[in-house]
């Protein structure tokens, strides 16, 4: 059976008091100078994340259970929703249509990707965004609000937006989204104890964040 990916949510009582965030992957070589030279190996970040602690019932063990068999363990991808950043604007605050800029208009362009882009001091990285939350995309051109349905269509399983008529040049396109990461288990081993309260408990249970 070749991999794939299911567009279904990881188990709300799992994900409870997951941590994790994102890593990246960079070549640090020292000099002879006493100084070193650093190369980025990864052209962007990926995340990884422990989860478990939340399960507090056999309903919820035998949830967790049930969706890593039905995966396959890390053979199919799900969504996981990260706890400290699934939302194109700040952690608490409703997505709103100026939140993000996803592009330029050209005139004739009329296909964007659903993107978050990270800024500090001066830097800036750009992420793809691939999971959006379907209803939660809020979207506008220069200021003025678009309808889904009616002046764009979204697909919530690649963040692809296709507008009905292309943004004019110049014109700037942003969104406002919640969104979920694409994600897998990482062992295809599940260890799960009971305690004498009878909850179940998941120490070794992390995930990782794939491209689906």
């Amino acid at each position: 059976m070749s991999a794939g990916f299911h567009e279904v949510d990881f188990p709300f009582a799992a994900a409870i008091g997951a941590s994790g965030g994102p890593e990246r992957r960079t070549e640090i070589a020292a000099l002879a100078s006493g100084g070193e030279a650093r190369n980025a190996l990864w052209s962007g970040s990926r995340r990884r994340w422990s989860v478990g602690a939340g399960l507090r019932s056999l309903a919820d063990l035998d949830a967790l259970l049930a969706f890593f068999e039905a995966r396959r363990g890390p053979l199919h991808g799900f969504r996981f929703r990260d706890p400290l950043d699934h939302q194109s604007g700040p952690l608490g605050a409703e997505p709103a249509p100026l939140d993000q800029e996803i592009g330029i208009g050209d005139g004739a362009a009329t296909q964007f990707q659903l993107c978050k882009t990270y800024e500090s001091g001066g830097a800036s990285w750009r992420r793809e965004i691939a999971k959006p939350v379907a209803g939660s995309v809020r979207l506008a051109l220069d200021g003025a609000a678009l309808a889904e349905g009616v002046d764009f269509t979204l697909d919530p399983a690649t963040g692809a937006l296709d507008l009905v008529q292309p943004p004019g040049a110049g014109a700037s396109l942003t969104a406002g989204f919640l969104f979920d990461c694409p994600a897998r288990f990482e062992r295809d081993r599940l260890v799960i104890s009971l305690d004498a309260f009878k909850a179940g408990r998941a120490p070794e249970l992390s995930l990782v964040e794939i491209t689906p």
